[in-house]
């Protein structure tokens, strides 16, 4: 018995469900888990079913079969092999603390995915990526070579069949046509101080300021920095007596909380973009 996962997104109307269920009745599947949502602010309908197929029917075979009735309910979808690890791109600058955090989840089988390299515009964690015998790329980032380094990775990115880049504390700005070939297959992570605390040292501005919240928050990339749809956000109560050197501390591990399960729910397809937005079946 092969299992499978079913994600769609479509004009909502009635009998989306049943249109579904029906066709998975007739190619001999069983609904193992299914969540919906209907968003009455864009019109929009989400579902995500995890599914077995007792005929021992192929992902090509569904899809081909499935096409016809995504097309009556003109549907944007995917089916994907239940189980199958997504083969991802890591990319990171000086701050390791993300990259070294994924990469031990991954080891552990903490997160469904298949490590194809890490990416870095300087040299010092080829040593890291090494004891997990994973291939580093020191590809170093210039105003004069930029375009030339993101080509570079792009190639990369084909030639390992990279299926998610993420930026596990990448400082580089990427740009518009990096953005856009890979639209809703890039993840950052970012203080949550943004756009309150720019710049240098920004858990040091917030110190100054007397914060008592932290956090992190892990999104899609688009063209417009640090601006595109929200996965996860994590977040940490602080008091007067943090110093800015634990507010950088308490800040690294809620990164990584926030990126983690952002790239775990990705793998599992349990991310569905909607506009500006995202629906996430957690």
């Amino acid at each position: 018995m092969s299992e499978y996962v079913l994600t769609l997104s479509c004009p909502d109307k009635k009998g989306i469900v049943h249109a579904v269920s029906s066709y998975l009745f007739m190619t001999d599947c069983n609904i193992e888990d299914s969540q919906q949502y209907g968003d009455p602010t864009t019109g929009l309908f989400f579902m995500r079913v995890h599914f077995a197929a007792d005929s021992g029917a192929s992902v090509e075979q569904l899809r081909a079969s499935f096409a016809a009735v995504a097309e009556s309910w003109a549907m944007d979808w995917q089916i994907h092999e239940q189980g199958t690890k997504m083969r991802i791109l890591l990319m990171v600058s000086k701050f390791g603390h993300c990259l070294n955090d994924l990469l031990f989840r991954s080891r552990i089988g903490a997160l469904p995915v298949e490590i194809a390299g890490v990416v870095s515009n300087h040299p010092d964690f080829e040593e890291l990526a090494g004891s997990y015998g994973i291939p580093f790329h020191h590809i170093p980032v210039t105003p004069d070579t930029k375009a030339e380094a993101e080509q570079r990775v792009l190639e990369l990115v084909k030639r390992e069949k990279v299926e998610l880049v993420v930026l596990a504390r990448y400082m580089q700005v990427l740009g518009d046509d990096f953005c856009k070939q890979l639209s809703g297959r890039i993840i950052n992570i970012h203080h949550s101080f943004l756009p309150s605390f720019k710049g240098a040292k920004p858990y040091h501005q917030a110190h100054a300021r007397g914060v008592k919240l932290i956090g992190a928050t892990a999104h899609y990339v688009t063209a417009d920095l640090d601006e595109g749809p929200i996965i996860e956000q994590e977040v940490e109560r602080v008091g007067h007596e943090v110093t800015p050197e634990q507010l950088v501390a308490i800040g690294r591990d809620v990164e990584c909380q926030a990126l983690a399960r952002a790239v775990k729910w990705h793998s599992e397809h349990r991310v569905l973009l909607n506009g500006s937005r995202t629906v996430v079946f957690a």
